[in-house]
């Protein structure tokens, strides 16, 4: 999920038994939710905040492959939110972040690389494979 405040974009922190990278919050569906669901519960669960369906946006969609597996990844972009943000999920996420879009950090994960630059682009679909 892109979410934006005053033209910077919130990232989570990995621990470092995570890959200590920034990320964007989100995670997989459960076989009960649909996408907008999915986000606005992985939204509270990780960074503390409530978002609503009418305030996300379809930006992207990344077809991610490996070896092993294919996946399809939505992005929202969203610009409200209720709560304070905090890393709540302590064994996967040390702190919730915001950065400049044109001053991002360098241990930014590849996929989430990969998706800004194509989102800044313009591009609604993009393609990786690892």
């Amino acid at each position: 999920m892109l979410l934006y405040d005053r033209g910077r974009i919130l990232l989570l922190r990995q621990t470092n038994p995570n890959g200590g990278n920034y990320t964007l919050p989100g995670g997989t569906i459960e076989n009960d939710e649909f996408a907008k669901a999915s986000l606005i519960r992985e939204s509270k669960e990780e960074a503390a905040i409530t978002l609503k369906a009418q305030d996300l946006s379809l930006v992207h969609v990344l077809h991610k492959r490996s070896s092993k597996e294919h996946r399809v990844v939505l992005y929202f972009k969203a610009y409200r939110y209720e709560g304070s943000l905090k890393a709540l999920e302590t064994k996967k996420f040390k702190k919730v972040e915001w950065f400049e879009l044109d001053n991002l950090p360098r241990n930014l994960t590849g996929t989430v690389r990969h998706v800004l630059k194509a989102y800044r682009k313009g591009q609604l679909y993009s393609e990786i494979s690892k």
